[in-house]
């Protein structure tokens, strides 16, 4: 028995570094002739999966039915055959325990197999397995990839977009299509949603109410319309808060910043992420800025990208080298403070430093 388990992994790992195959073998082996009577899934995942003992006992809940290796052991085989580590193994393992009852032959071999016809290369396809929330033991995953992969325009685009959160875990037909295709209602292109949901998959996944509540709010509490270049910046900002904390979060930033409902809107057109902005690091800029170096509320709305910089990194230090550079008659006294925080560190560096330090 021990003979044609260790032949089959041999077939099974004919692709893989000898270095691996020994190792894993060893281990099977290892497991195979222990003396111990029966099949314990927690010492399993201990010797031959790498888990430590608390994440064996917690995944072993999940396989109490596992009564053989067998299976387990031909998994591991084809997980290392697409080139994961023993610490992506492992890790996988210990996220989705019953990977290891999935069939190498009915199941994940006809999904690399389709995710190849696709044009993933095997090492893009490891990447996939070991990403939170894939359900690669699904074969439904082909068919979610043959969609968003020309959404995304590219395999590594949509692979950097899935390290946030699955698209592929959500409903194809229910959920993901329907709110591509009310964003392209929108006015948004491929290369737009592309751009949107890299940093922000999830937003494919939500539900088409809330997605579609999403852009209400952006159209009439922010008052940026559809077609507007703020608009797909302002819906990342809006789509997972309620209309109550979106309304709070108004709130709040008229009173920081004094705004009236006009200059709150001004600002909101320009600069959207102001939304995600905390609540105390705001409280600090307003000091700042309308304290110290003496701004307008209404000079800072129509100017609310200064807000999303750096405030001891940016926006200090470079207000007390032009308030230097004026106190000694370096710099006209008109030169506008705005204007030296937006430039670049080098531009910067270039404009107000380099000519003063002979």
């Amino acid at each position: 028995m021990l003979r044609l388990r260790c032949c089959g992994l041999t077939q099974l790992l004919s692709f893989r570094s000898a270095s691996t195959i020994s190792q894993l073998s060893r281990r099977i082996s290892a497991a195979a002739v222990s003396p111990a009577p029966g099949f314990v899934v927690e010492d399993y995942l201990v010797a031959t999966c790498d888990l430590t003992r608390a994440q064996a006992l917690k995944a072993s809940a999940k396989l109490s039915h596992l009564k053989s290796p067998t299976n387990p052991d031909a998994v591991l085989a084809f997980l290392a055959g697409l080139g994961l580590s023993a610490a992506d193994i492992a890790a996988l393992v210990a996220k989705d325990p019953l990977f290891l009852c999935a069939k190498v032959e009915k199941t994940l071999s006809p999904v690399v197999a389709g995710l190849t016809g696709l044009g993933l290369s095997r090492s893009q396809i490891a990447r996939l397995v070991s990403l939170p929330g894939v359900t690669f033991r699904c074969k439904s995953i082909i068919a979610g990839l043959h969609y968003c992969l020309p959404l995304f325009g590219s395999s590594d685009n949509l692979l950097r977009a899935l390290k946030g959160g699955s698209v592929l875990g959500s409903d194809l037909e229910r959920v993901v299509k329907p709110n591509v295709t009310f964003l392209r209602e929108c006015g948004l292109g491929a290369c737009d949603i592309a751009r949107l949901c890299i940093p922000t998959p999830s937003l494919l996944s939500i539900s088409p109410e809330r997605i579609r509540t999403a852009v209400a709010c952006v159209e009439g509490l922010l008052g940026v319309p559809r077609g507007s270049p703020m608009f797909k910046h302002a819906l990342q900002a809006v789509a997972f808060l309620s209309e109550e904390k979106i309304t709070t979060k108004v709130e709040h930033l008229k009173k920081t910043f004094r705004w009236s409902d006009a200059e709150v809107g001004i600002a909101f057109s320009k600069a959207p992420t102001l939304l995600t902005r905390t609540k105390e690091s705001l409280q600090r800029r307003s000091e700042f800025l309308i304290s110290e170096v003496g701004l307008e509320p209404a000079y800072i709305a129509s100017r609310p990208a200064a807000l999303t910089y750096s405030l001891e990194g940016r926006l200090r230090p470079r207000y007390y080298v032009v308030k230097f550079l004026k106190e000694n008659g370096l710099l006209d006294h008109d030169r506008d403070y705005y204007a030296a925080v937006m430039i670049s560190e080098k531009v910067f560096v270039e404009k107000f430093i380099c000519p003063h330090n002979s």
